[in-house]
Parts: C-alpha cells; structure tokens; sequence
C-alpha cells in the first residue's frame, strides 16, 4: 500500500460522510419550500404523515440498514459496498429534483426515492470507517477519523445553511446541488479506492438474523415517530394501540434476532463483540450522546425559529436560512475540537478526550438551560460553540476507540453498529424532545393561547376550539418557519372578520414569541435537564471503556479466510 492511499481513502471517504449527513438535515431545513413546490400544506391533519416521513424516513433506513450492509462489506468487500452507496445515493438524488407529481402525490415520490437514498446513505456509512481503519495503522487512525467523524456531523448543520440558500430560489436546486458532488465522488471512488484486506471466501449471508434486526428496530423507530402524532383527543400518540404494539413486537423481534446470533454458524453481528469493554462502553457513550446532540439540534431550531428571530425583525419564512447562520457556532466548536481530539487520542487514548467532551457538553446544556429565552446572541453563540466543541472532543475517540477494538475481519459490521446506535439515537430524539416539550405545552399552551387570541378579538368559542388543538401542529409550524398564529387562524376565516389592527398584532413577529415564551421555557427546562442527564451516563459510560485497546490484526477464526 502506498503512502499516499490513506489520505487519498480519506478524502473520498469525508467526501461521502459530508454527502451523506448533509442531506439529511438540508431536507429538514428546505421542507416548507418543498411543501410549497408540491402544492401540500404538511399541517393539515391528514398530511402530518407526509411531513413525518420525509423529515425521518431517510434516517430510519439508515438507522437500520447499516449493520446489515457494513456486515456485507465484511464478506464481498468493504469497497465494493461503499461504492455502490455513492452510486445508490447520487440516483436517489437525481430521481427526487424530477419529482412530477403534485400534493399527496409529490409527498409519495419524495418518500419513496428519500427511502431508496438512504439504502445509499447508509452503505456510505456503514463502510467509511471500516475503510479508514484498514487503510491507516493504529497510531493514526485517531486524526483520520477526527477528521472524517467530524466532517459528517459538521455536515447536518452546513445542510441547514445549503438548504436555507437553495430553498430561496427553487426546492429542487435543494437535490441538484448534491448531483455534480455525487457524481465527482463516485466516480473517484470507483477509481482510486481498494480493499486493502483479504475479503471471506465461503462466507453465508444471515438470512433470518438480518430479517429479525430490520424488521424489530423499523417497528421500533416507526412507532416512536408516530407517538408523537395526535391520537384519539389527546395531545400524542402514546397511547395509540398500533404505537405501543409496534414498539412492544419490535422489542421482542429484537431479542429474538439475539437468540438467533447465538445459534447460527456465521451471525450477521457476532455479539460477542459486546464482551469488548471498549466497543460496548463506546456504543452506550455514542448512544446516548447521538440522542441529547439531536435533541438539541431540533430544540435550537424551533427556538431561533419560532421565538428569537421574529423578536429580533426576521419574518416567519425567512426564520429558516438565518437559524442555519446563527447555529455556525455548533459547526465551528465541531470543526475546531474533532481533527485535535482525534489527534491527540492516538498518542494518549480515548476515554480522556471522549469523557470531558461530554461533560463540557453537559455545562452547556446547563448553560441554555439558565439563558433567557430572549437572549443575548454572544452568550447563545458561546455555549453552543462550547457544545460543538464538546461533541467534536467525544466524536472522533469514541469512534476510534471502537474500531481500533474489534478484530479485521469484523469491521464492516462493527462500522454499522456504531452508525445504528448514532442514527437510532437521532431518531429516538425526535420522539423523545419533541413528545417531552409536547408535553410542556400541553400544560399551559391552551390557557394561554385561547385567552390571547380573546383579546384580539377571535371569537370565544373559535379561540377555545385553536386553544384545545394538539401543540405538535404549532410546534411544526414554528419549526418549518411557518407564521404558526396564520397557520391556526387561516383556515378557519376568522381573520376575514377581525380589525385590521387586530389581524396586524395576531399575524406579526412579535404576538406568538412573546404568547408562547413561557410555556416553551417550561418544555425547554425539561428537555434540558434530560440531555444534561444523557450527556452525564454518556461520560460516565465512556470512563468504563478501560485503558487504551488496539484488537490485533488477526481475522477472525470462526470464519474461513482466503490465503490468496
């Protein structure tokens, strides 16, 4: 192997990763423009679905396909695999800026084809990291990965600028610009990498072990997202009987893909691996990690969108673009920590690194937590610099610290359980902060807003009728920069038959901030408190991870190894 292959490994590899992650959160950011382009209003009761699937399917396909895929590199080639996952992903991309259907119609094709690109998303990253080991010797792998880890988590929040950009002048310029990135990588990757390790010969594909996985975490992961939906006149889906038995079969479907890995000659995921102190305590760590970094993401966003940026003279729609601006900070803290960190633990270990960026995680946490809602933007800049700064800190060992901990021949496989429990915990943070800040409103958000749309002249039985609404259609309407008291008010005429100086203050920037501070407050504490209580488990998780650990280079001897 020469001495350029590592780097050249490593370009292409971040260039997939930034891919990749950059495309999930530049739809996030890009939907109401999207919506607009389809003819569709995603708040309207029967179109919540819609809104739910193209803001997570690619993340649940991810979530669960990872293993399955990272465990075929293993056996036909790491390479292989992950070229295919840009060619896979480029035609996703190409296919969803053709959409040409319209209203429910459009929402299917987005759906479907952010499905089919998220199989490439996920071959993407279940083999990257597998790659880069392969390619770099124990010593260095920690800045590679600094850089490649950190390059894919900078690219969920560069998405939200990109998006905000694009958006403004076509929804489709939002999967156009991805297509020339993804065709130059392709392209590249089919030409200058190589697999680098001796690929399986008689190896057997897990039939039953990959079916029970897929099948018990998509049931999970679904049911979670659609708890937090509104069902039978309460406020979430909780207590929908397709919601807790979704979760209920998909958690028995899960122990029952375990007993399978015990009884099988050659298991999808040997679970043995977890008999690794370092490879369990880093995948708890990432975990829990992945779930309190996305609950902040989403938090953030409908913070600066729905209360801050109206104060502060920003329109409702341009509140998208700018919360992409103002959440820089994040990315710069990933940027800085996560190539030093990476460094810095090839010569000393993880568990220094990995643990006190969580805990400076956690201070920041607390540090939102005590600021204002309308704060000043130097002391919201700083704490979540110093946020980003803690999660590049953690990022870049956690991931070495694990592939440096598995044997070669399990790479792939271990890559993809590191990528599930990451995109698992994204997934799961959209269930878990928006149903806990859901239910802060819940509290006191009728009250409030029932009484505040009196005032200004609503009708006392219509403001009652809004005021008794589920939250998640405000909170959507926040997040997707939506005028969310237009939204509540449009569709019932009632702005028709107001003054004009009553339609002014119930429509302007300044009204929903100031109804909504303190019930979002009250659901932000809450939401806080558990990512500080996550990020602090997360650290005390990664202290149990042990002394520095490098696996030898040994395959593994329960599967046969060609000697060519």
């Amino acid at each position: 192997m020469s001495d350029r292959y590592p780097w050249i490994a490593l370009s292409n590899t971040t260039l997939g990763m930034l891919l990749a992650t950059v495309n999930s959160s530049i739809v996030i950011i890009s939907l109401p423009a999207v919506f607009r382009g389809i003819h569709l209003n995603p708040l309207e009761p029967g179109n919540v679905s819609y809104l739910l699937w193209i803001l997570m399917g690619y993340m649940l396909v991810s979530a669960v396909l990872v293993v399955t895929l990272g465990r075929l590199g293993d056996m036909f080639g790491r390479v292989r695999m992950y070229n295919a996952g840009f060619a896979v992903f480029t035609v996703g991309t190409v296919v969803l800026a053709l959409d040409p259907f319209q209203q429910s119609g459009g929402a299917l094709w987005l759906i479907g084809w952010r499905l089919f690109q998220g199989v490439g998303g996920a071959l993407l990253m279940a083999n990257s990291a597998a790659i880069l080991t392969d390619a770099f010797p124990a010593g260095r792998r920690g800045t590679a990965m600094g850089v490649n880890q950190v390059a894919g988590i900078a690219g969920t929040f560069l998405g939200l600028v990109a998006g905000g950009l694009l958006s403004q002048l076509n929804w489709r310029l939002v999967f156009w610009a991805s297509v020339p990135i993804g065709i130059i990588g392709t392209v590249w990757a089919y030409r200058s990498l190589r697999e680098t390790v001796t690929r399986v010969e008689g190896a057997k594909i897990d039939w039953w072990g990959n079916l029970a996985f897929a099948t018990g975490l998509t049931m999970v992961l679904a049911a979670v997202t659609y708890g937090i939906q509104p069902y039978g006149g309460h406020t979430m889906g909780w207590t929908n009987p397709l919601v807790i038995g979704g979760i209920t079969a998909g958690v028995l479907i899960l122990a029952v893909f375990c007993l399978i890995e015990t009884k099988v000659a050659q298991p999808m995921f040997h679970l043995s691996l977890f008999r690794i102190r370092a490879f369990a305590a880093g995948n708890v760590a990432g975990l829990l990690a992945s779930v309190a970094r996305g609950g902040l993401q989403f938090m953030l966003i409908i913070w600066l969108q729905g209360i801050w940026l109206p104060l502060h003279g920003y329109r409702f729609e341009d509140t998208p673009l700018w919360a992409g601006v103002y959440l820089l900070p994040l990315t710069a803290g990933f940027l800085l920590a996560g190539p030093l960190s990476g460094h810095l633990s090839d010569r000393y270990g993880a568990r220094a690194f990995a643990s006190g960026g969580l805990i400076l995680s956690a201070l920041a946490f607390l540090g939102l937590l005590l600021a204002p809602i309308d704060f000043p933007y130097w002391v919201f800049a700083a704490l979540i610099f110093l946020n980003g700064v803690g999660s590049g800190l953690f990022t870049a060992p956690n991931t070495t610290a694990i592939m440096n901990s598995v044997p070669a021949g399990q790479r792939g496989v271990a890559s993809g359980m590191r990528a599930t429990f990451t995109n698992a915990g994204m997934v799961l943070s959209i269930g878990v902060f928006f149903s806990l800040m859901i239910a802060g409103l819940a509290a006191t958000l009728p009250q409030t807003l029932t009484g505040g749309l009196a005032q200004h002249g609503v009708p006392p039985a219509l403001a009652a009728t809004i005021g008794a609404l589920p939250p998640v259609g405000t909170l959507f309407a926040a997040f997707l920069g939506y005028n969310p008291i237009g939204n509540l008010l449009g569709p019932t005429g009632a702005l028709a038959h107001l003054t004009p100086a009553d339609t002014a203050v119930l429509t302007g920037r300044e009204y929903f901030p100031n109804l909504v501070s303190g019930p979002f407050h009250q659901g932000l504490v809450v939401v806080f408190l558990l990512a500080i209580a996550m990020s602090l488990v997360a650290a005390i998780a990664s202290l149990l991870r042990g002394r520095r650990y490098v696996h030898d280079e040994l395959p593994v001897a329960t599967v046969p190894v060609s000697r060519s």
